[in-house]
């Protein structure tokens, strides 16, 4: 599921704002060794760019900027039921969950969403669209980028496919490569640039190994499962999601690992689907894990760009991520079980009680994707990195890559706005160079 329209996935998501986690930035600029991604410089950012419709908290929230978000609007009564229900299991309300909330272990709030008057706001509407009559500025639609051109070790521009023919655009600084954390690799290795035995598997010719390019691959996991039947059906409102709570799966750990999200509608995977009768008029908390320890990595099917990867995405390969889910279901059900919620369900339709077996069965039958690839051509300086903290990339000149690609661990909830942030520190790098 990739967004093939200007905006990119945010043309197609949930609207869902969330900006991470302090320890996420934090990490990112000590392995990047520069402290320009840590979280006070990235705080300030996201305070610059924000328009924020809720609240006024100077401290974590800006007004006036160019990107509209808001807390959800009048929410279906189920999801301030649900920061009740949530209090009462010891997990605590907050007005915000893009303030000091993440800085700390956790909590439950109603979501932050990129709406505005009942219409998506995606990226383009906040950045491009006001800039579309630049003279400096053109835009193809319905144009397929095949390779990068390189000359030696410098990259020279892009070959594509556009209204029919194939067309060479050239650089005369720099290319960036924006095409997100499936397509940036596939590019690169594409343009011989990658692990050097996969690229010869491939069929492609070696023109700079470089070994990370496609490794690194992570993704966040959804449950479709903990679902309850409404007493009284209610109005989706919104986006469908407007309650979710980060908490930790374990006590120790450092910052929260887990984000469900409270879904207004029935939401199962296919297995679960065909295991469970799910009515019609059914509410969802969706057990999510935003901090996995699997790894996958990519793979070249051929030297044809109209070959489509092979994504090995290796998810709950790490016992780890199993037993964090296991424990992410138990705090759904203690939630949608609570009396706070009473009303709202006529009774739980799945998973019920189940023996810790046929927990990791059941969580296994529901892990789906949260739809939020990332790390394949990552930033740092170890040697599977793929960029610098200036976004370059290794042993290539006039090469950047600037996309959720480049995480060196993907942050704790969805993945728009840190993308959002990857973009505004590329601009900040241009200006300065």
């Amino acid at each position: 599921a990739m967004g093939r329209a200007i905006g990119g996935g945010s043309s197609i998501n949930v609207m869902a704002y969330a900006r991470g986690h302090k320890s996420d930035y934090d990490h990112w600029a000590a392995e990047a060794g520069d402290a320009a991604w840590n979280y006070d410089h990235v705080l300030a950012i996201y305070k610059r760019i924000e328009d924020w419709q809720g609240t006024p908290d100077p401290a974590y929230r800006g007004q006036g900027g160019n990107v509209w978000v808001q807390p959800a609007k009048d929410p279906n009564p189920i999801a301030p039921a649900m920061k009740r229900a949530a209090a009462a299991i010891g997990i605590p309300s907050f007005e915000d969950h893009n303030g000091a909330m993440m800085e700390g272990p956790g909590g439950c709030a109603i979501a932050n969403t990129s709406i505005k008057d009942g219409r998506r706001r995606n990226m383009a509407s906040h950045y491009l669209h006001p800039v579309m009559q630049r003279k400096n500025l053109t835009v193809l639609t319905r144009a397929e980028v095949l390779r990068l051109t390189l000359s030696g070790k410098r990259a020279t521009g892009v070959e594509l496919n556009w209204q029919g023919r194939q067309r060479r655009i050239g650089a005369r600084r720099e290319v960036i490569l924006s095409a997100g954390a499936l397509n940036s690799p596939k590019l690169l290795m594409l343009s011989g640039i990658g692990d050097e035995t996969m690229l010869r598997r491939a069929g492609v010719p070696v023109r700079h190994a470089l070994a990370g390019v496609g490794r690194n691959f992570m993704d966040h996991i959804l449950l479709g499962g903990c679902l309850w039947e409404y007493n009284t059906p209610e109005a989706p409102r919104n986006n469908l999601a407007e309650c979710t709570f980060f908490w930790k799966s374990d006590s120790k750990l450092a910052s929260p690992d887990l984000q469900p999200f409270q879904i207004e509608i029935p939401f199962t995977s296919e297995a679960t689907a065909k295991q469970y009768q799910v009515p019609q008029a059914a509410w969802s908390i969706a057990p999510g894990l935003v901090q996995p320890k699997s790894r996958g990595h990519l793979e070249l099917q051929s030297a044809d760009p109209r070959d489509r990867l092979k994504i090995h995405a290796n998810f709950l390969s790490d016992p780890a991520d199993v037993k964090a889910l296991v424990r992410a279901v138990e705090l759904c059900r203690e939630i949608g079980n609570e009396a706070e919620l009473r009303a709202y369900a006529k009774r739980e339709v799945m998973p019920g009680p189940l023996s810790p077996k046929q927990m990791e069965s059941f969580v296994r039958d529901a892990a789906l994707t949260y739809w939020h690839e990332t790390g394949t051509c990552k930033m740092g300086r170890d040697q599977m990195a793929v960029v610098d903290s200036q976004l370059r990339v290794y042993g290539i000149d006039g090469l950047r890559v600037a996309d959720g690609s480049i995480m060196p661990r993907v942050t704790t909830g969805n993945t728009m706005a840190p993308c959002m942030i990857i973009g505004e520190r590329m601009a900040e790098i241009l200006k300065q160079a």
